[in-house]
């Protein structure tokens, strides 16, 4: 249910929202100049994220707190979605501001709820509850955005005065369905065990312990090589997945697509990646997840290729259309491979990690966005420059020995219950 209320903000804000920064709050300013700044935006908050992700996993694993820390950056990022609300025309710094701190509250309450997964699902299970809640999540963010759809394609019918009146309310909505579905998982879902280290436990308030656990993590990578192996593959990827899915409704309206043909387009993506979202997880049970992967960026590459030579809104539907069918498989399964890599007593500080390799995807696809803008005047170029990511994380994912990364994750976890046993 949290996949469900967190895509409230992953349709209406990040699909719509840069539309009317463009249109709307950077008005003034050139349409290349509003598109390098709000790709600027999304770097920044990336980067943020990316920063303090593995101390705030580390503090959650050592307090027993992965749902408290959840519930402080969910609501903070709700607070900052819903004050979109007061950004209207030329309030671009105001806008550029509350979009960095909202992006920085959900994808911080993302490295808590990711590391959730291993303590609620087995090994056998984890491909099919992953892509069960990206599944979820296309559908209530579909039905949300729809929702906002009607509200800005007919204000009136609505009773508001125009269409950017309804746009800034649809942040407020968005706000909302986040916090109420939220709900349910506080409610339901247990805290995992806290973990309890055998052996001396460092002094020091709990930020100074999580920093030194920290340091220990980093050392510990050595020993899980092939998890490591699959961050550096999925850093690469994702940047280009993070990159197709910000930049998308920004590249489509410097090509001149309208409004409503690129918010339907996107409404379109929601309910067809509902069935797709399953179908990956049918898929990795007969192909296993590293193959199914491969499938999903074979597809990226192509599609890529295609919004460079795209040219009309009928093309940019079915550009949509071809995302939806594998960008939630793909996610959805990196997410439960690297799950099962990992030793669940650290599951949020290592999380945290994934946190960081995920957002520093989110850092230089739109950086690389931005330059390619810069130096040549236009977004066509730029989204064909992101085809290099999928190839280079591919090419990584190749090197990754899926077995052997399981191993390793069950032995530190007997290594571990084993020590604290005899302590």
């Amino acid at each position: 249910m949290y996949d469900w209320a967190n895509s409230a903000f992953m349709t209406t804000i990040i699909l719509v929202f840069p539309i009317y920064f463009v249109t709307v709050a950077a008005v003034e300013l050139p349409p290349a100049k509003a598109d390098e700044l709000y790709a600027w935006a999304s770097a920044l908050a990336m980067v943020i994220v990316a920063l303090t992700a593995p101390v705030l996993g580390a503090m959650a694993d050592r307090a027993g707190i992965k749902k408290k820390m959840l519930a402080g950056f969910m609501l903070f990022g709700v607070t900052t979605t819903a004050s979109l609300y007061f950004v209207e025309r030329g309030d671009w710094v105001l806008g550029a501001a509350l979009f960095v701190l909202a992006s920085v509250g959900i994808n911080a309450s993302f490295v808590f709820y990711e590391s959730l997964l291993p303590h609620i699902a087995g090994e056998e299970e984890i491909d099919r509850v992953s892509s069960a809640g990206y599944a979820l999540g296309y559908f209530g963010g579909g039905t949300i955005l729809a929702i906002n759809l009607l509200w800005i394609t007919y204000p009136q019918r609505f009773g508001f005065s125009d269409a950017g009146v309804a746009t800034r309310v649809s942040f407020v909505s968005a706000a909302l369905w986040w916090l109420v579905f939220s709900i349910p998982l506080f409610k339901r879902v247990p805290e995992p065990p806290h973990r309890v280290d055998a052996g001396p436990r460092p002094a020091g308030g709990p930020v100074r312990v999580a920093a030194m656990r920290l340091r220990g993590s980093i050392r510990d990578l050595r020993s899980y090589p092939q998890a490591f192996l699959l961050l550096i593959a999925f850093v690469l990827y994702n940047d280009g997945i993070q990159t197709v899915i910000k930049m998308a409704t920004l590249y489509g309206t410097s090509l001149g697509i309208s409004k409503s043909a690129l918010i339907g387009a996107v409404l379109v993506t929601q309910f067809v990646g509902v069935p797709f979202a399953f179908l990956f997880g049918a898929l990795a049970n007969k192909l296993g997840p590293k193959r199914s992967i491969f499938v999903a960026l074979a597809v990226y590459v192509a599609l890529v290729v295609f919004a460079y030579r795209m040219t009309t809104a009928a093309e940019f539907y079915v550009l949509a259309f071809v995302v939806a069918m594998v960008q939630g498989g793909i996610q959805a399964l990196s997410r439960s491979l690297f799950a099962t890599m990992i030793p669940r007593h650290k599951s949020a500080e290592f999380f945290g990690f994934y946190g960081v390799f995920d957002k520093f995807g989110g850092v230089l696809g739109p950086i690389l966005f931005a330059m390619v803008i810069r130096g040549t005047g236009s977004s066509r170029p730029a989204i064909l420059a992101t085809v290099v990511f999928f190839i280079a994380g591919g090419a990584v994912l190749w090197f990754v020995r899926v077995d052997e990364g399981r191993r390793a994750a069950r032995a530190a976890e007997d290594r571990e219950a084993l020590a604290i046993a005899t302590s």
